[in-house]
C-alpha cells in the first residue's frame, strides 16, 4: 500500500473518529489499549531476561558458572555497546528520568527508538549479570508506545501526556501484579493531578496491563509469598529503628549513585568505560554471586526463611554456614555492595532500572534487622520476614521518594494489609529522614538542577514549562565602547524603538549597558558629540542571565532580586538578547491558562 493511500484512510479514520466518538470515550480506549502495549512490553522484558539467564545457567557451563560470574558482566555490556553503536544508533538514557524529561520539556513527545531500545538492552544487561532492575526499562518502553499511539492519532498534549502516565502504571501494574500500587505510583512520581478525568484512564491502563500479565505469565508472581505473621505493638520500637536504619541506607544509595556516576563520568572513552566497569561488576559478582541480575531469588528466599540458599554460592560459605553472625556479614555485604554494583553497571553502558535494586537492598537490610534482634540474646524475637518486607517499604520510600507507592506495593503484592501500621511508620520516617540530606531522587536529581522537573505545583510547572527561546528578544541594537556620543545617537538611539543598549567589544562579549537615561541630560549637548564615548557612559546590568545554565526559575528569581525591567542574555558566553520581564509574566500566564485546560 503506498504511503499516499495510507493517508487517505487514516485521514478518513480520523473524520470518522471525531464525528462519533468523543475525545473522553476515545481517551479510555486509547488507555487500554496503552495499557495492554506495556503489560506486553514487560513481559517480553522479563521473559527475554529469564531465557539468557536460563541459557547461561545450563549444563554446558554449569560445573564452571561461577567462574564465569567474572565474565558474564563485560561480556552483556560489550553486546549492548555494539547494538547501541551500530544498531540503534543514539544514546538511550535511563528509563523513567527520560520519560519525565519528555512530559515535562516536550510536552509528552518521545523517539520511536524508544519503544525498543530498553525492549532489547535491558534484558542483555540484566540477563548477562548486571546489578539491575527492569521496571525503569519498562516503564520507557511503555511510555514510548504510549506517546508513539498518541501522535499517530493526533491527540492533544495534555492527553498524550496522561497515556504516558498510563503507560506507566500498566508497566508497574505488569510486573508487579498490583493495580492500584501502579495507580500510585504514576500519580507520585509523574506529577499527575488525581482528578476524575484521570483517574479512570489510569485505572484502565492498569487493569489491561494486570489482565495481560496473567493472560501471558498465568499466576507467577515476582514475590512468592503471603504475609502470616501479624503486627504487634510491642514491636514498634524496632520498625522506628528499622526506619532510621532505612532512612540512612537510602541515603548512602542515594550518595554512592551520585559519586559513581560523577567518577565514571570522567573517563571520555566508552570502551575504557565499559572494560573498568565491566571488571568491576565481575569482581563483585565472583565474590558476592547473589548481586547478580535482577536479584528477586534473593528476596524470595528471605522472605521464605531460606538465607542459605539467598546468599548462594560465595566461596569459602559453606564452612560457616552455620555460623549465624557470618550470615549477618554476608547479608551486610550484599546491602552495601548492591547500589554499587548497580551503578557501576549503569556507569559502565548497561541499561536498567533503580526500581529492584532498591528492593534488593531494602530486603536484605530488614532481614538483617530482623536476625542481629533475634540473636543478640536479649530475649527479644521478631518476625524476620515481616522485617524484611517493611526494609523494602522503607528503601523504596527513601531512595524513589515516592512513600505512598512504596506502602501499597508491598501490602498489595504480599497480601500484607495487617502490616499497614508499620508500613506507613517505616515509610513516612525513611522519606523524611532521606528527604533531610537528599533533596531530590535519583529519578529527578538532574531534572531538578536544570530547572526541568515536573511538580504538582501547578505555579513551578507553568515557569518550568516556558520557553527561552519563546521571551528571548533580539532585536535590541548593539553598541561598541569606543563609539562618540554622536554616532550613538545617530546609529542606535534615532534608529531604535528601546531605551537600552548593550555595549559589547570585537569578540560578541557584552561589557556593559547604556540606558537612555544615561544619555537624557546630554544628548542634545552637540558640543559633548566627541568628547564623550560610550565607555565613559556604559554601566554593568543589575544582574546576567545565562542561557545554558539558568533555569526559568533561576530567571524569575534574577529579576525579583534585581527590580529590573530587562536583563540581557548570554549564549555561551557572548551576548545573545535580553528578555523583558512584561514578555516574561506574559508568556507565564498563557502557560497557565493552556495547563488548565
Amino acid at each position: 500500500m503506498s504511503k499516499f493511500s495510507q493517508k487517505k484512510i487514516l485521514t478518513k479514520f480520523y473524520k470518522w473518529r471525531y464525528k462519533h466518538i468523543s475525545n473522553q470515550q476515545f481517551t479510555y480506549i486509547l488507555s487500554i489499549l496503552v495499557g495492554l502495549l506495556a503489560g506486553l512490553g514487560s513481559v517480553i522484558l522479563k521473559n527475554l531476561t529469564h531465557l539468557i539467564q536460563t541459557l547461561l545457567e545450563g549444563e554446558i557451563i554449569k560445573n564452571y558458572h561461577h567462574a564465569f560470574y567474572f565474565i558474564f558482566p563485560i561480556i552483556g555490556l560489550f553486546i549492548v555497546y555494539l547494538i547501541k553503536t551500530y544498531f540503534i544508533k543514539k544514546k538511550i538514557y535511563h528509563g523513567i528520568p527520560a520519560t519525565l524529561y519528555a512530559v515535562a520539556k516536550k510536552n509528552g513527545i518521545m523517539e520511536r527508538y524508544k519503544m525498543y531500545a530498553s525492549l532489547i538492552t535491558a534484558p542483555i544487561t540484566a540477563g548477562f549479570g548486571g546489578s539491575v532492575g527492569l521496571q525503569g526499562p519498562a516503564v520507557s518502553t511503555g511510555a514510548a508506545l504510549g506517546s508513539n499511539l498518541a501522535q499517530f492519532f493526533r491527540i492533544d498534549a495534555k492527553t498524550r501526556m496522561l497515556l504516558i502516565g498510563c503507560a506507566s502504571a500498566g508497566a508497574m501494574a505488569s510486573m508487579f501484579k498490583a493495580p492500584i500500587a501502579a495507580i500510585i505510583f504514576a500519580v507520585e512520581i509523574f506529577s499527575l493531578d488525581l482528578a476524575f478525568s484521570s483517574l479512570v484512564p489510569l485505572l484502565l491502563a492498569s487493569i489491561s496491563a494486570v489482565v495481560t500479565s496473567y493472560f501471558f505469565r498465568g499466576q507467577d508472581v515476582l514475590f512468592n509469598f503471603n504475609v502470616t505473621d501479624v503486627f504487634q505493638i510491642k514491636d514498634i520500637g524496632f520498625y522506628i529503628l528499622l526506619a532510621i536504619g532505612t532512612g540512612f541506607a537510602s541515603v548512602y544509595f542515594s550518595k554512592m549513585y551520585f559519586l559513581i556516576t560523577r567518577r565514571f563520568e570522567k573517563i571520555s572513552n566508552p570502551i575504557k568505560r565499559l572494560l573498568v566497569g565491566g571488571i568491576i561488576i565481575g569482581i563483585l559478582l565472583f565474590l558476592i554471586p547473589p548481586l547478580f541480575g535482577e536479584g528477586y531469588g534473593l528476596i524470595n528466599n528471605l522472605l521464605n526463611g531460606n538465607h542459605i540458599k539467598a546468599i548462594g554460592n560465595v566461596p569459602f560459605f559453606k564452612d560457616f554456614e552455620n555460623n549465624i553472625w557470618i550470615i549477618i556479614v554476608l547479608l551486610i555485604g550484599i546491602t552495601i555492595f548492591k547500589a554499587i554494583a548497580m551503578t557501576v553497571t549503569f556507569s559502565a553502558g548497561g541499561i536498567g532500572g533503580i526500581f529492584i535494586p532498591t528492593l534488593v537492598m531494602g530486603s536484605t537490610l530488614g532481614n538483617v534487622f530482623a536476625k542481629i534482634i533475634n540473636n543478640v540474646g536479649l530475649g527479644f524475637h521478631v518476625s524476620e520476614s515481616n522485617f524484611t518486607l517493611i526494609g523494602m517499604t522503607g528503601l523504596m520510600a527513601g531512595v524513589l521518594h515516592a512513600p505512598l507507592t512504596a506502602i501499597f506495593l508491598i501490602a498489595e503484592i504480599t497480601g500484607g494489609y495487617e502490616l499497614f501500621v508499620p508500613l506507613m511508620i517505616v515509610s513516612a520516617i525513611s522519606y523524611a529522614l532521606t528527604k533531610r540530606f537528599v533533596a531530590y531522587s535519583i529519578y529527578t536529581e538532574e531534572l531538578a538542577k536544570r530547572g526541568e522537573l515536573l511538580t504538582h505545583d501547578k505555579d513551578k510547572n507553568a515557569i518550568m514549562k516556558m520557553e527561552k527561546d519563546r521571551i528571548v528578544e533580539l532585536d535590541f541594537i548593539t553598541v561598541t565602547p569606543d563609539m562618540s556620543l554622536g554616532k550613538l545617537l545617530k546609529k542606535a538611539v534615532a534608529k531604535s524603538k528601546r531605551n537600552l543598549f548593550p555595549v559589547i567589544n570585537e569578540e560578541q562579549y557584552l561589557i556593559g549597558i547604556i540606558l537612555l537615561d544615561d544619555i537624557r541630560e546630554i544628548m542634545f549637548n552637540k558640543k559633548m558629540y566627541k568628547k564623550v564615548f560610550v565607555r565613559d557612559l556604559m554601566h554593568n546590568a543589575p544582574d546576567v542571565i545565562f542561557y545554558n545554565r539558568d533555569s526559568m526559575q533561576m530567571i524569575m528569581n534574577k529579576f525579583s532580586k534585581s527590580n529590573a525591567w530587562n536583563l540581557p542574555v548570554l549564549r555561551n558566553g557572548k551576548y545573545y538578547g535580553f528578555i523583558s520581564k512584561s514578555k516574561m509574566l506574559t508568556a507565564y500566564r498563557n502557560q497557565l491558562i493552556e495547563n488548565s485546560l
